[in-house]
């Protein structure tokens, strides 16, 4: 059993076949197809398999962009896209001259992209966010003239850019996006402020008012991140409302915090898009993060299940083990969920909770696998619930020891996932209310929990001699172990 309660929320994902058609209309990637088709015998490259820069106007035709300031730029970055994902493969001139032009033509990948599955479209768009994340996390350099020291070389040292630590920055800053936006149901509606995200990688979490210098941290974050964003926007990692440039009064100052809800939004607005949400997840994988996504458990057997949601949000947790059930015949799903639910350890009542939950997602069909555990001593009291609320005929009535069992196991469960304290202190008022001597039995009953469960019931009972009697009993319980 896993008692470990996962790093980030469960995410809901679109399927893949989406998020394929997602990458394929991305601006960025989808300009590099256009170019690799366009590449051929005739298309001039440098050494390092850049266009060379008579090539570049043609190249901005072939996207439509002859008219735009920015064409040869954008055809230049799409360029480079076509020839990083191998829908561009490059030919280098004879001889191995440095200065010497090569040829370009399609790649095997382009091909791929129209012939490959959901995953293969994916695997090549996850490169080109690759491609674009490199370009985000470069140095911003004005003037390469500065940097050229006495020998002719570009000293980078004078940049004082450390290219691990920006990489680590923006992973972090699309980490907290990521955060931010998983939620309850799997993915948060609207975007968030670009004060606010940057802020979160800047600002301590113990810091109360924050000093001149953390603000204008803040500040310069917000300026690269804005930067940031708008690379890689046309990937379709994000959705992106630039900072305001009229906040700007002159160029090279930096806006001023922003005052109410309705100027936040001129501060810049992002959101992760759907493929967004599985390009930054690919990533936390491979750097080992735990981020799990619904539907991940659905193929694994009933103990990884009832494990695997145990901390989930109630909506992914449902919606988890819809997908699981929906693999199953019922009467084969019940059987599983209910043998997985078994158990002394600290997980046991959760796991039971979760299969109490799931068998009520489950229709008839389940009942004689629900009926072959009514004699067990862990499973007859959820076996009978489940029963009785299906209307069943001949459920035999459950023993006092079952009856309190069963109480010691529920709250035990609640505990575990530290729900709505309301609801808690409801559940335990009740429990004492309709069981008059109720802690003169329940110290008695043979749980592992009934312990803590007791002394958990001294804190949350609102009634203080009800309240001593929890604990009086929780000593007992510990005392006869």
């Amino acid at each position: 059993m896993s008692g470990d309660r996962p790093t980030l929320p469960p995410v809901r994902l679109n399927s893949e076949a989406e998020l394929a058609r997602d990458a394929l209309s991305a601006p960025l990637l989808a300009r590099a197809v256009r170019l690799a088709r366009w590449a051929g015998p005739e298309t001039r490259v440098g050494a390092g398999g850049e266009l060379v820069e008579e090539q570049l106007p043609a190249a901005a035709a072939e996207l439509g962009l002859a008219d735009d300031q920015d064409g040869a730029a954008y055809a230049s970055e799409a360029w480079r896209v076509a020839v990083d994902t191998g829908l561009v493969d490059i030919e280098d001139a004879e001889g191995g001259d440095e200065d010497a032009e090569g040829t370009a033509s399609a790649g095997d990948n382009l091909a791929v992209l129209t012939t490959g599955s959901p995953q293969d479209v994916l695997a090549i768009w996850a490169d080109a966010f690759d491609v674009v994340f490199a370009d985000a996390t470069a140095p911003m350099i004005d003037d390469f003239a500065d940097l050229v020291g006495e020998d002719g070389e570009i000293d980078f040292e004078r940049l004082e850019w450390d290219p691990e630590e920006e990489a680590e920055f923006l992973e972090g800053v699309l980490g907290n996006l990521y955060l931010l936006t998983v939620s309850e149901g799997g993915t948060a509606e609207g975007p968030v402020p670009l004060p606010a995200l940057a802020a979160s990688m800047i600002v301590p979490d113990d810091m109360g008012e924050p000093t001149d210098d953390i603000l204008e941290q803040v500040s310069d974050a917000m300026m690269r991140l804005d930067d940031q964003f708008r690379l890689l926007e046309p990937i379709g990692l994000v959705e992106y409302e630039p900072v305001d440039e009229a906040l700007m009064a002159e160029v090279g100052d930096e806006p001023a915090p922003p005052v109410d809800d309705e100027d936040v939004s001129r501060y810049g607005m992002v959101r992760l898009t759907p493929l967004g949400l599985y390009g930054v997840r690919a990533r936390m994988l491979e750097a080992g993060v735990d981020a799990p996504a619904v539907g991940d458990l659905a193929g694994k057997g009933a103990d990884a299940l009832l494990d695997g949601i145990a901390f989930f949000p109630e909506v992914s947790a449902r919606a988890e083990t819809e997908q699981w059930l929906s693999r199953r015949e019922p009467a084969e799903a019940a059987g599983e969920l209910l043998a997985a639910a078994r158990g002394g350890d600290a997980g046991g009542p959760l796991r039971r909770l979760h299969c109490q939950q799931a068998l009520a997602l489950t229709g008839a069909a389940a009942e004689p696998a629900v009926r072959e555990v009514l004699p067990d001593p862990e499973l007859g009291g959820l076996a009978r619930v489940w029963l009785a609320e299906r209307g069943a005929p001949d459920v035999p009535p459950p023993s006092e020891t079952m009856i309190f069992w069963l109480a010691i196991d529920t709250i035990a469960a609640q505990l575990a996932v530290e729900g709505d304290l309301e609801e808690l202190q409801d559940l335990v008022e009740g429990l004492v209310g309709r069981h008059s001597g109720f802690f003169d039995s329940a110290w008695r009953v043979d749980h592992p929990a009934t312990a803590d469960v007791l002394e958990a019931m001294g804190r949350l009972h609102p009634d203080k001699s009800t309240a001593k009697e929890a604990r009086k009993a929780a000593f007992k319980a510990r005392s006869r172990a």
